[in-house]
């Protein structure tokens, strides 16, 4: 079996252990970007893959869904004026009548 056989092998692995023992599916692989060059993969069974200079080449991370919920949100602090707001007063509306009717 080839490296290339091999790497996939171990992922393909890594994805299905994660995916069995965790509610939150995978949801990327992360690996070094010269591994990821040298693979030419762009994705492992419908997940991306990512480059991460944080991992060491022949290493890669199984990134779980959950970890990623609100990755892109940004943050704020809202600032405001507390406003009451009172029950609804009783004021009649107005009903449209028709022509010719009354």
């Amino acid at each position: 079996m080839g490296a290339e056989a091999k790497n996939l092998e171990a992922i393909s692995k890594a994805i299905d252990q994660h995916n069995s023992s965790c509610p939150f599916p995978a949801a990327e692989v992360r690996m070094n970007p010269f591994e990821v060059e040298r693979l030419g993969w762009e994705e492992i069974r419908g997940l991306p893959i990512v480059p991460d200079p944080e991992l060491g080449t022949g290493r890669f991370r199984i990134v779980c869904s959950r970890d990623l919920d609100g990755a892109e949100l940004e943050e704020t602090e809202a600032i405001g004026t507390p406003v009451e707001v009172g029950a609804p007063s009783e004021v009649p509306v107005p009903v449209p009548v028709e022509p010719g009717r009354n």
